[in-house]
């Protein structure tokens, strides 16, 4: 399988106030998602089956893993394993490159 995405095939959805994404590439095992996160917003804690592995292209926020914190900035990555409970402080404006596997259904259009 080969997919090729152009930077203008997909849409931005907010999906909270303030949090918008736009689907990237999606292969059969896993789903590559670019999100915007404006400064002052906050990402609820939630959890999902899915591995999460994520790049801060720009930004910075705090994330809340598993009940501890962690500040993120420019060229940090991270990855959170499956149903570990997590959430997010937006300090600054950010931009964000994630990867879930498996793929995120409910992101889907």
């Amino acid at each position: 399988m080969v997919k090729i995405v152009r930077k203008d095939s997909n849409r931005f959805k907010e999906i909270i106030d303030g949090i918008k994404m736009q689907n990237l590439a999606i292969g059969n095992r896993t789903h590559m998602v670019r999100f915007f996160l404006a400064k002052g917003k906050f990402l609820p804690l939630h959890h999902h089956v899915q591995e999460q592995t994520g790049y801060m292209i720009r930004g910075k926020m705090i994330l809340n893993i598993n009940g501890k914190p962690y500040t993120v900035v420019s060229g940090d990555s991270w990855s959170i394993g499956s149903n570990i409970p997590h959430s997010a402080e937006i300090i600054e404006d950010c931009e964000v490159i994630e990867v879930f596997s498996p793929i995120r259904e409910d992101y889907l259009d």
